[in-house]
């Protein structure tokens, strides 16, 4: 897997993962562009910072875990992170595509992480300068989410620090165009996201990643 390829397959699996990540946490996509000041004039810049936060936790969080490719190298714990990460994409699939909900329990430890984040996030909100959108994105990258997590795992097999923390900056790009549509037309767009093609479209090109990622001849098959 070439790196061009690996930077493009993160950018894709935040695009098509983003019905989700907003599904699932709608409340605080909700609470993050309702608590920008509406008589602030950039409300553009505002959603820059945010995203800008949120996009430095996953690649903080990429490198954390790409740190510890030392142990990677070793081509059993390779297979198994792979077949992991595989495995979990395509639940994730079924998920998004509304077609098995049984990660829905997710949802319930994200509410629960959450309420203790909650206390702090509310001393950043009205969001009124770049500070505190920075500060809010950082904070909200943490939260726990199953596409997250599955991504965090893919890139922990590229063993290197550097690519790991690249991958999942990459992966968050991906998120921008729902996540800033969403800051600016919530309505519209989680009206468009909600749609029942789209669901099963995306579910299913999330699928076939997963069946692409699990090293199928490594496990004999």
């Amino acid at each position: 897997m070439t790196e061009t390829l690996t930077i493009a397959t993160a950018i894709m699996l935040g695009l098509l993962g983003s019905a989700h990540c907003l599904g699932m946490c709608g409340g605080i996509s909700s609470a993050v562009a309702m608590g920008i000041d509406k008589k602030n004039r950039n409300p553009l810049l505002l959603l820059i910072g945010f995203n800008t936060g949120r996009i430095f936790s996953y690649a903080v969080a990429g490198a954390l875990i790409g740190s510890i490719g030392w142990l990677i190298r070793s081509p059993e714990v390779s297979l198994i992170l792979r077949t992991l990460a595989g495995a979990i994409l395509i639940l994730m699939g079924l998920y998004v595509a509304q077609i098995w909900k049984g990660l829905s329990w997710l949802e319930k430890q994200g509410n629960l992480i959450w309420r203790h984040l909650q206390p702090f996030s509310r001393r950043l909100l009205p969001v009124q300068n770049i500070s505190q959108s920075l500060a809010l994105g950082a904070l909200w990258g943490w939260l726990p989410c199953g596409l997250v997590y599955s991504t965090l795992i893919w890139s922990a097999t590229a063993t290197d620090w550097k690519i790991s923390a690249l991958m999942m900056a990459c992966f968050g790009i991906g998120t921008l165009p729902a996540m800033f549509a969403t800051g600016l037309f919530a309505r519209q767009v989680q009206s468009l996201l909600k749609n029942r093609n789209a669901q099963t479209i995306a579910g299913l090109l999330i699928i076939m990643f997963g069946l692409y990622t699990i090293p199928w001849r490594g496990l004999g098959l």
